[in-house]
């Protein structure tokens, strides 16, 4: 793999210059291969990064610089060619080589492990690591727009967890606040108890549309709302159990929601957890003098850099009631003792980038220098996300749409007649067709939701990654019993076959460069690209007819790529299926 390579070439390196050979690794990069393009670099050393580390002189022709590191390196065993390109040194190393190196963990099967013990991994911190995503309202069903938390917060985890890390995975439930006071006002005015028995999470919908409407000219109303939330507040038993009542019948709905897109939590948390804690945090922020009483009675932390009250965060309303970030400073507080994370990540949109913003130095300010580990991953809107009959509101409908599509589409080809459960496969493909086209752009970017393009089998689609990963193993399963003899690599020479060992090279590196920012579309374009070499090499390396020596080399080739596949589509949240 690609740690054998580097690790060779900085040691070339590190003879030429006189420097450690742990200084090189970070400098040299595989090279991304093109599919029209003949074999040229498989890894690339960059003089601009060795002149910003301070290796090379930062002063003088770049350019000159290259050209005399790269007459001072010999080719070797390893090595066949040494060339520069703008600022960069390329090499090419030996084909047989390659094929034996990046192929050699595939010699007993699929190795789940394929790039991850890779020594660009091993620099990277590993700890407790506390991701928070999802977090819907309870008494609310589980709206569309929380899917975007939901699925990248669950690669976040995998991602983390993949690379050594203890992860722990928590949904942190919207289950305060003065919404709930409107909602128990309101049951008590619209509810029916055998409403809420069939079909709890529509009634309790039906009922807060109805208490908004109702609260825009009732002043009695809103005072109902209030009340009931004080009461909550003062943990008063009857609106406690109705609470209750709405959080236990929203949990068990929202998890039927999360076992069909795969996704599961270590805990289900809520504001509710930290209400007591709040007022701690309140009275802890009192006898530090940072807590101010505002025009209106509320009480606020100046954030104002001069101290002007420019800039404040509101904790307390003039009625003395809490706010969600009062309960999230708490909540914050609370995980660090509880759980001793070494970082937490917080996913949600970007509409709330300021409130994390105040939370993270609100904290800092009380003296929580952990703090500064914490992060927020936002993200933008999904615009024109909608069914056959309209607008969509619900997770549900989209899941159900999904499915829906998927399914007639696999009925016009032959091989879904096989399935033993197609509609189990639709689901399974329509989710990852979700996933891959909300994962394809940057996080913060808004995109256009689109059904057609998304349930493309030959598009860059989650379709045509399940469509890759199912013509593997179909392959794989025809040919069962094939790879056997001796593994002769030097029978991978064709450009096809080199193209594939050149992506796989670049594994690690793109785990490292998604650990970085926390972006899935690296490892999805990266998956995506090696479905296209795979499809040309189905074409031009055939496995049936040819002498059983080159077979059962293009055998392990093949089976190689199919693991990472697999392995790459797990951490985006995706499930493989072996048929189509």
């Amino acid at each position: 793999m690609a740690c054998f390579f580097r690790r060779k070439i900085a040691a070339k390196l590190a003879r030429t210059l006189q420097q450690s050979e742990d200084v090189f690794i970070p400098s040299l990069t595989a090279v991304s291969p093109l599919k029209k393009q003949q074999s040229g670099a498989d890894l690339r050393l960059s003089l601009s990064t060795l002149r910003v580390e301070g290796i090379l002189p930062s002063s003088g022709d770049i350019q000159l610089q290259t050209e005399n590191l790269a007459a001072q390196l010999k080719q070797d065993s390893v090595v066949e060619d040494i060339s520069t390109g703008h600022a960069v040194i390329n090499f090419k190393v030996n084909r047989g080589l390659l094929a034996e190196k990046v192929l050699e963990p595939f010699a007993k099967g699929d190795d789940d492990n394929f790039g991850l013990n890779s020594e660009l991994l091993n620099s990277l911190p590993r700890g407790t690591t506390l991701v928070e995503y999802s977090s819907p309202n309870i008494a609310k069903k589980f709206h569309a727009g929380h899917l975007r938390s939901t699925i990248i917060g669950n690669f976040i985890a995998n991602l983390k967890q993949s690379l050594g890390n203890n992860v722990i995975r928590m949904n942190y439930l919207g289950d305060w606040g003065m919404q709930f006071g409107l909602l128990g006002a309101g049951f008590k005015q619209f509810g029916c108890v055998e409403k809420l028995k069939d079909n709890p999470l529509q009634h309790l919908f039906e009922v807060y549309v109805k208490v908004n409407k109702e609260v825009e000219h009732s002043e009695d109303m809103k005072q109902a709302a209030r009340d009931f939330f004080r009461q909550l507040e003062q943990h008063e038993s009857q609106a406690v159990t109705l609470w209750q009542q709405f959080r236990e019948l929203t949990v068990k709905e929202y998890q039927q929601v999360y076992k069909r897109l795969g996704v599961h939590f270590d805990i289900y948390s809520g504001e509710s957890f930290h209400q007591d804690q709040a007022q701690e945090v309140v009275q802890e922020l009192q006898r530090r003098g940072l807590l101010k009483v505002s025009e209106r009675g509320t009480r606020v932390v100046d954030l104002s850099p001069e101290g002007d009250m420019t800039n404040v965060c509101t904790l307390l309303r003039s009625d003395g009631t809490t706010l969600y970030i009062t309960r999230d400073i708490a909540a914050a507080i609370s995980r660090r003792e509880t759980h001793g994370f070494d970082e937490m990540i917080y996913v949600t949109d970007k509409s709330q980038e300021n409130h994390f913003s105040q939370l993270f130095q609100i904290l800092v300010t009380m003296g929580h220098s952990w703090a500064e580990r914490c992060q927020h991953v936002s993200f933008g809107l999904v615009q024109g996300m909608k069914t056959r009959t309209g607008d969509v509101v619900f997770l549900e409908d989209v899941l159900d749409e999904a499915r829906a599509r998927m399914l007639h589409n696999m009925n016009q080809t032959s091989t879904s007649k096989e399935l033993e459960n197609p509609e189990d496969t639709a689901e399974r493909v329509g989710i990852s067709a979700l996933i891959v086209q909300d994962f394809k752009g940057p996080l913060q970017g808004d995109y256009k939701f689109d059904w057609d393009r998304m349930l493309q089998a030959r598009g860059d689609t989650g379709v045509f990654l399940q469509y890759t990963h199912a013509r593997l193993c179909s392959l794989i399963r025809r040919n069962e019993g094939a790879e056997t003899g001796t593994f002769n690599p030097s029978l991978l020479q064709e450009q096809t076959s080199i193209n594939i060992l050149q992506q796989l090279l670049r594994y690690d590196e793109i785990l490292h460069q998604s650990s970085k920012d926390l972006q899935p579309r690296h490892l999805v374009t990266f998956l995506l690209k090696l479905c296209h070499f795979v499809a040309s090499a189905h074409t031009e390396l055939p496995v049936a007819g040819s002498p059983q020596d080159v077979a059962q080399a293009r055998l392990r080739l093949f089976r190689a790529a199919r693991s990472v596949l697999a392995n790459g589509m797990k951490i985006l949240g995706i499930t493989p299926v072996p048929k189509m």
